[in-house]
């Protein structure tokens, strides 16, 4: 026999169905062949193992030695095919003891995971999380080398390393926040009036910049004064309470502080974008069934909490 690579591949099913059904013309049927077909594959795989494989005799097509020999060979290796080749399995998650690691923002960690982790565990006991910080690493390194298996709630991004894909997952309306008693601040602010106020932001450190305000501002040939970067939303609503500086974020978040704090919810400029929060995976695991699940459960439960 000449070499495996110029083996027909194909012709191992037409071997195991003529051993398993001894007759030419009811394995073609079975391999949805015509019969000339099936006897030119026959010819074919007599040249190619130099042996006449099947013999007619009075009781039919009978096998050679070579051919009973070769058969459970053949039957095991398209069997390994056969498995190799399914779908992979479902994650198991009423059963399983794995534990995801995600790189998450404050309003995913905060607002979210609480309620999130409390109904995933319903079902599935035997789940753990870690959260981390979504920092440049996660996005260059961790992500790929599977020590992050998800970034949560980072708003969309038009740059991302290779290999790493985004895809839409929560929109969230953003609102300003404001000291309860600041005199220079209505009930809503247009662009102009709200890039002359202060600023209080949170530091990017995923490293992706500028920022959707950023740009928005820029368009419209606008800057503002940032003057506080915090690590945390915590903090910064401090410190919106107690100056005349403003910040930008999400509705959920900002409706905790009002309650935690001396501050208010204001209506942002029209202009300023939505908040298009994504899930973060690298390309290499989009399919791996852990994944598939987790992130079919983040879609639900973001569709869940938009109702």
């Amino acid at each position: 026999m000449r070499s495996l690579r110029h083996f027909d591949l194909n012709l191992l099913l037409v071997f195991e169905m003529l051993m398993r059904e001894r007759h030419v013309t009811r394995a073609a049927e079975k391999l949805h062949l015509s019969q000339p077909a099936l006897s030119h594959a026959l010819k074919r795989l007599r040249e190619a193992l130099d042996d006449p494989l099947l013999v007619r005799s009075g009781q039919g097509l009978q096998p050679t030695p070579r051919a009973l020999a070769l058969l459970p060979v053949v039957q095991q290796s398209l069997a390994a095919l056969q498995a190799g080749l399914a779908p992979p399995a479902t994650f198991a998650a009423a059963t399983s003891t794995r534990r995801f690691t995600l790189a998450t923002t404050d309003y995913f960690e905060e607002v979210m995971y609480p309620a999130f982790l409390s109904q995933l565990l319903r079902s599935a006991p035997g789940l753990s999380f870690s959260i981390e910080l979504i920092t440049p690493d996660v996005l260059n390194e961790a992500l790929e080398q599977r020590q992050v298996d998800m970034v949560v709630g980072l708003d969309r991004q038009s740059s991302l390393p290779s290999g790493v894909v985004q895809t839409p997952w929560l929109h969230e309306e953003l609102v300003c926040l404001v000291a309860q008693h600041n005199p220079h601040v209505g009930d809503a602010l247009a662009l102009e009036a709200f890039a002359q106020l202060a600023h209080v932001e949170l530091a990017d450190i995923s490293g992706l910049l500028p920022s959707p305000i950023e740009n928005c501002l820029a368009q419209h040939g606008l800057t503002r004064r940032v003057i506080s970067k915090n690590l945390n939303y915590i903090a910064a609503a401090r410190v919106v309470a107690l100056t005349d500086a403003i910040m930008t974020l999400p509705r959920q978040m900002a409706e905790r502080f009002v309650a935690m704090l001396p501050v208010r919810m204001v209506t942002p400029p029209a202009a300023l974008p939505a908040l298009t929060m994504t899930l973060i995976q690298h390309q290499l695991y989009l399919n791996a069934p852990a994944n598939v699940w987790l992130t079919d459960q983040l879609m639900a439960f973001a569709s869940s909490s938009t109702r």
